[in-house]
């Protein structure tokens, strides 16, 4: 009898003590159970025939609940039946249309709309990747977009059609078919679809029109800055596509949640984390044209949101907003996204109320991601059987991992910064980059601790500490990120060159109080005899770059000091940041309000602090 009470009595104190001795026992668990239903729903669809794709767990949702609203989208709903419809339609006219059959690549330049939704489901059914164009790129940009992917059709919007006529003659000489969604347009050289697709059959198509796709099938492309140049085109294989959507699940997400997207569809936040992601868990979806902090809680509470995403810079947005007696009236009880600070995830939770902040990190191109399934604050994951976290020394100036006397790379300890790297294997394969063999390879680290290793090189800097939870240290390589965007510094150095003043050019990132990522910042050697053009550079850089990759700051200099194998040094320049008292060079900076550049006053510089010059 003895025996059992003792029993008993040790089997009610066991949560308390796991509790205190292991804190994240339960959660650990949790996690495990779902990432491992997931897995093997993966293996399952892997070994289907014919296989399984997202597109397939649409049409079970709409056949399990056709009435079910899909998108609410500006006061107007759309059920799951209706988007099937719309997207039987699309494809029906882009088959006699434009011919398109499977494997045809094809470039969508929308924004967040319905017809994002259905144009992409109708080109999934034929078995055509689909190109996501960032509808804020524009000129030489958006010619480089077509050339990786391969993509001989562009979709646009009716709105962009000054961003297509722009580049048209050089579509034209490309071959690049061009259809615009309106029923009208008179620019010679563009299609309109809007007529035929109206009159198109919502008839359901053929599975024998996509029977060659299987896992490895490329399912998009997704455009990434990666660590130099261009945008890049990212390989996004079925596999991908399956694995991104499995994210909602594992932060228990359910088919009855509602799903807040107010980030664009050409990112793979937006479009596999919470598009595809509310199709694989059969949800209710919220899409908004743009983020808006003014609107967003009038939003929740309007459609009864539960589960909301963001970046850094939209939870920050948030907390500026004027304190309400409402901020905590809503039934929002999940947030999954990345780069928020330590900050401001406090002061939004303490403002906001109890909700559960699931910050993560994955690459669109990457093999190795993980996520904070705890609410532990200001970490993006944690090491547990199931997550393998690898990372290694890394020299920041040289911008390569230490190596030793072997060869060989070197591990970091517990709480030091180190290189994340992640295995390529048959399972978790890296792909690469459409179109760019040079930044494919670039991406692979070999012989890392075995001679003949292959490893992929994230260009992220982490730490790990010695409960096991990751954070988050910086990037690497020649890319920042601003207003959740990432920045190609070379890019940004090419289109600055273009200014008839400028000899030369090197764009950085600098850290700015209050701000998440870094802001862009160019020193500049000016042309022999030369004056800095304040108006002219704004003017090129406007019609060449989105605002948020624009330089705020630049820097006059009289030499641009290079590395032995003549890389622009940027170490001390990051460092030296914008300050003009410890900084003699002349500096300027880009009031957008005046549309040019104007000399950076000690004033202006005390504004910038303090906020009262909002960037």
């Amino acid at each position: 009898m003895y025996v059992w009470l003792t029993l008993l009595a040790g089997l009610a104190l066991l949560p308390a003590l796991l509790k205190t001795f292991f804190p994240y026992f339960f959660q650990d668990c949790v996690y495990m159970y779902r990432a491992l239903g997931c897995g093997i729903r993966l293996i399952v669809y892997k070994r289907k025939t014919p296989f399984y794709s997202i597109v397939d767990c649409f049409l079970d949702a709409v056949k399990k609940h056709p009435r079910k609203v899909f998108i609410h989208f500006e006061g107007k709903t759309y059920s799951y039946e209706e988007v099937d419809k719309e997207s039987n339609k699309v494809a029906n006219a882009l088959r006699s249309e434009a011919g398109l059959r499977e494997g045809d690549s094809v470039a969508l330049f929308l924004g967040n709309e319905p017809r994002f939704v259905w144009t992409w489901l109708g080109l999934a059914k034929l078995g055509c990747p689909a190109a996501l164009l960032n509808f804020n790129i524009r000129s030489k940009s958006l010619l480089h977009c077509f050339s990786c992917c391969g993509a001989n059709v562009l979709i646009a919007a009716a709105e962009l059609l000054d961003a297509v006529e722009e580049i048209l003659p050089a579509l034209k000489e490309k071959g690049i078919t061009v259809y615009l969604l309106s029923d009208e347009c008179t620019t010679d050289g563009i299609q309109c679809i809007g007529q035929a697709i109206a009159k198109a059959s919502d008839k359901p198509l053929s599975l024998s029109l996509r029977s060659n796709i299987h896992i490895r099938t490329t399912a998009l492309y997704i455009y990434t800055s990666g660590t130099t140049g261009l945008p890049k085109a990212a390989y996004v294989t079925h596999e991908r596509v399956w694995a991104s959507s499995f994210i909602q699940g594992v932060c228990g997400v359910t088919s009855k949640d509602i799903f807040y997207i107010n980030l664009p569809l050409y990112h793979s936040a937006g479009f596999l984390i919470g598009l595809v992601g509310s199709i694989e868990r059969g949800n209710t979806v919220v899409l908004r044209r743009k983020f808006s902090a003014s609107q967003f809680w009038d939003d929740c509470r309007k459609y009864n949101i539960t589960v909301m995403q963001y970046i850094g810079e939209t939870l920050r947005y948030l907390c500026n907003m004027p304190k309400k007696d409402n901020d905590q009236d809503h039934n929002v009880r999940v947030a999954i996204g990345n780069g928020v600070r330590a900050d401001v995830w406090k002061e939004f939770l303490n403002r906001f109320g109890r909700i559960h902040v699931r910050e993560l990190y994955a690459a669109t191109e990457g093999n190795v991601g993980f996520i904070n399934y705890t609410d532990k604050v200001g970490v993006v994951g944690r090491i547990n059987i199931l997550s393998k976290v690898i990372s290694l020394i890394f020299d920041i100036e040289k911008e390569e991992p230490v190596r030793n006397t072997e060869g060989l790379c070197i591990p970091v300890g517990k709480d030091d910064v180190g290189l994340l790297v992640g295995e390529i294997t048959k399972h978790t394969p890296f792909v690469g980059y459409a179109g760019n063999k040079q930044q494919t390879v670039k991406k692979r680290l070999s012989d890392v601790f075995v001679k003949g290793d292959l490893y992929f090189n994230s260009g992220d800097l982490l730490r790990i500490d010695h409960d096991n939870f990751v954070y988050f240290h910086d990037r690497v390589g020649d890319t920042f990120r601003w207003k959740g965007e990432n920045v190609a510094t070379t890019e940004v150095a090419d289109i600055l060159m273009m200014v008839d003043c400028i000899e030369e050019a090197n764009v950085y990132g600098v850290k700015v109080e209050g701000h998440e990522g870094r802001i862009g910042m160019a020193a500049v050697k000016l042309k022999e005899g030369r004056e800095f053009d304040c108006v002219t550079t704004c003017s090129v850089l406007a019609n060449y770059l989105p605002v948020y990759a624009r330089p705020r700051f630049i820097r006059i200099q009289n030499s641009l000091e290079v590395t032995g194998t003549f890389k622009m040094k940027k170490v001390k320049l990051v460092e030296e940041g914008f300050d003009p008292k410890s900084i003699r060079d002349p500096l300027y900076f880009l009031d957008l309000t005046q549309k040019k550049y104007i000399p950076l006053s000690q004033e202006i510089h005390k504004s910038i602090m303090s906020q009262d010059i909002k960037l």
